[in-house]
Formats: structure tokens, sequence, C-alpha cells
């Protein structure tokens, strides 16, 4: 279906998830899977584009129909061979066929493509469904179901594919198989392997797609923080909740992925990655440079502290990525990990200390983000108490004394700090007292310590 790439060219560069805007798409197939679905030929195009600095790789998924479908104007990309292009997700052909590859288990050899599908969950037999608006990144598909454990059903199918496990899919299926209720359940995924010339043996592998129960409706744990917050509403129950949310998910990752010892080269590399860091940012904000001596002797003592076991994580944590169930209390969603990093790194074991820092520094964030309201909130307090309730609520679920491990907590929070200090320089100059008010904090109350064992300290 080569021939087919010229007419798509025009299209990718009007779509959200196309990534190199202002350009006109270079396009190369360098595979291709199809199917007949009824009247209809489901394809996916894996495509090159060349266009950008350093080349991306697109899922393209199309639908071609020998007559128009019907509502499907605003999917419509165009006429190849006398045939009708459509969007594939926007096509119940494919969407149907996405799915039952997946649970079929099927495997499927395309023209330089092979594609396996991964079943944990029969989702049932699909009735209809519908593309999610809004995204920017990737394309989900929303089903209703009958026949399965659920109603609804989602489908994510990512449109910038990398080599690699997406934790987002691994980790989800791990929490599954765990028996985890702070989840959506995974139902099963989509894998291909392509030929890529970079790589050693000449193909890469990755993810394609995966399928989640669907939870609409549900407000995210940042928008219900941030209305208790606004009206001086007590959050300590809900943000001690978290915490044992965060906490049992932990758990059921390093029971189902196992755990590795913090060895030199992993505490050495995740300084390296700190300092070279707060390098970046005391070039960049000048404030930041003021705490840099405090910020290093912060760093040098975490070297010479006792790290715990490194696992598996959320990676990207903070309360965007918590929704709360009437029936299920918090779920966590979104596992990828942090955006910039690439997808091998993504999946390796880490501390999840950093995931408790990355929570605190989002509580801080909904007290900041209120302090820039045209009539300021004070909300400082609010987050001070939500800050200790949730690492109260963590340390309950997990038996994990994180206070007892203050300087270390204290750096990744510190790291984080510093992190959103260099993107509030570059995108929100108006936001960025925010973090470097948390990193005056913490580097004023973290003295250097010396010796293996933590210090004891009122981590919040």
């Amino acid at each position: 279906m080569s021939d087919v790439a010229p007419s798509l060219a025009g299209w990718m560069a009007r779509q959200r998830w196309y990534a190199t805007k202002g350009r006109t798409p270079a396009l190369r197939v360098i595979g291709s899977f199809e199917a007949e679905v009824d009247d209809a030929l489901a394809m996916t195009l894996l495509i090159i584009d060349e266009a950008a600095d350093v080349p991306v790789l697109y899922q393209v998924p199309l639908v071609s129909r020998a007559t128009p479908l019907p509502g499907g104007d605003a999917a419509f990309i165009g006429s190849a061979d006398g045939r009708y292009l459509y969007d594939g997700p926007h096509d119940p052909a494919y969407a149907r066929e996405l799915l039952r590859t997946m649970s079929a288990e099927s495997h499927v050899v395309g023209a330089d493509v092979t594609v396996d599908g991964t079943r944990i969950v029969d989702p049932g037999q699909v009735r209809r469904s519908r593309v999610l608006s809004g995204e920017q990144s990737n394309t989900s598909i929303v089903y209703d179901v009958e026949g399965g454990p659920v109603d609804q059903v989602i489908a994510k199918v990512f449109r910038v594919l990398h080599h690699g496990d997406n934790p987002d899919v691994t980790t989800q299926a791990s929490l599954t198989r765990g028996g985890s209720t702070h989840v959506p359940s995974s139902f099963g995924s989509l894998r291909a392997t392509w030929p890529d010339v970079g790589r050693d043996g000449g193909t890469a592998t990755g993810h394609l797609a995966f399928s989640q129960e669907f939870l609409p409706g549900l407000e995210d744990a940042w928008r219900v923080a941030l209305t208790a917050a606004a009206a001086g509403t007590d959050f300590t129950a809900e943000a001690h909740a978290l915490g044992v949310a965060v906490a049992e998910v932990h758990a059921t990752l390093a029971a189902d992925l196992g755990t590795v010892p913090a060895g030199d080269d992993e505490i050495a590399g995740a300084l390296t990655s700190m300092r070279r860091r707060i390098t970046t940012a005391a070039r960049e904000v000048p404030r930041i440079a003021e705490h840099a001596e405090a910020i290093g002797a912060v760093y040098d003592a975490a070297e010479h502290l006792h790290w715990p076991d490194l696992q598996r994580i959320h990676g990207d944590l903070h309360l965007g990525q918590a929704l709360l169930s009437p029936e299920r209390g918090w779920m966590l969603i979104d596992f990828e990990g942090e955006p910039l990093r690439p997808m091998p790194e993504r999946s390796r074991p880490d501390l999840p200390i950093r995931d408790i820092a990355g929570m605190l520094r989002s509580f801080d964030y909904v007290a900041g983000s209120l302090a820039q309201e045209d009539v300021p909130v004070d909300a400082g307090a609010w987050a001070h108490d939500a800050r200790r309730a949730f690492v109260d609520g963590y340390v309950a679920s997990s038996g994990v004394d994180v206070r007892a491990a203050r300087a270390l907590l204290d750096a990744f929070e510190i790291d984080k700090a510093v992190y959103e200090a260099i993107y509030e320089s570059r995108n929100r100059p108006d936001w960025i007292d925010i973090p470097l008010a948390a990193v005056a904090r913490l580097a004023a109350r973290s003295a250097p310590v010396t010796g293996a064992t933590p210090p004891a300290g009122s981590a919040q």
C-alpha cells in the first residue's frame, strides 16, 4: 500500500498528533498489515516521516472502502485507486478488528511487519465505537461492549512509535495480573516488529496499541484538590487515602515484577542526572544558582545514604494522574513515564521515592496555582497538611518510614522542583516562583549528612 502514502501528506500535517509542525511531511512506508472486515479493507501503515530533523515513525491505520462510509465525512482522508480512504480509528471496521486482534491473540504477518496480539481478559463483544476527542499524541477508541466484565473499553492507539516496551502497557498489565483495584483493568495489547537498519539485527519492536477499562466521568485528583484548597476544605482524609493507594500500587509492582538492589552504578547514574539538571537550571534560571551550593550538599549527602531497592514505579506521578472513583477510591492512570525520556529508560527499575516526591510537588502546585489567581488564595497551610497526610497514608500502608530517609526524599523533591523551574522559565515565567520557593525551602532545611544511617526528620 505504499502508493497510498503520497495522498496522506497533507492530511497528516493537519493532525494534532503530527509532531513536526510547520513542515510538509516527507513520507516513506516501511511496512504494513491488513485484514478484510466485511466489505472494507482495514490496513495499518508504518510510515517514516523524514521532514523532521530526526525522522519520526508513525502508525497510520486506514480503512479503504468501495463506497462512502455513512457519517464518515469528518474522518475522510481522500481517494486512492477509486476507493475511499478513512482514518482507521473513526471507522467501525478498523475499531472492531483492532480489539479482535488483541483478544484473539492473533499473529499477523504483513509486508515487513509482524504483529502479535496479547489478551489478559476477554473484553466481550463490540456493540459500537467512537473516538475520544481532545487528545494530542495518541488516538483512543471507546467501545460499548457486552458479555464482558465491564460495559465500556478504551483502546489507545499509539501514533508515534518507539522501540521498546511501552511502560503504560506493561505496568498496567502487571497491576491487573496482580489484582490491583487502583488502576483500570487491562484487557490486551498489540505489539509489532518492523525494519530498523539503525539497530543491531536490523529490526525494532514496540507496542502499537492496548486496551483497558474505560472510566468516564471521574474527576482527577488535581481538580478535586484544587476545588478543596480554593474553598479551604480539609483534604487530609483524601490525601491519606491517595498515599495508601500509591503504596499499594508500588507493593503490587514489586511483587509481580520484582526488585533489584540500588548498586553503586545506579546511585551514581541518578545523582549524575540530578547534578546535570542543576547545572542547566543554574545557567537558565539565575535564582536557582543562588542555591546551587546547598543543593549540591544535599546530593552529596544522598550519595552516602542507604538507598532502598529499585522497582517499577509510575515514573511521572502527580495529581493529574489519579482519578477518584466513588466505588473504588483513588485510581492511578498514565504509566508512560516522563515523556522526554527514551522509551527503554522509562521501564527501568527506579526508587518509589521518585513517585512520592512527584506527588508532594503536585500538592505545592495546587497552592501555587491558587496564588496566581486575580484574587489570590493562601493555601500554604492546606498544602502542608495534605503533604503530611499523603506521606502518613503511604507509611501506614507500606510500613516504610519514608521520613527516616528524609534527606533522600528531599534530594528527589529538589530534583523535581529544579526540573519544574527549567520548564516554567521556558514556558510560564509567571509561575516560576512555585518551584523556586520549594527549592529554597528544601535546600535550607537539608543539612549535609554523612554516614550510612539516614537522619530522622519531618518530611511532609
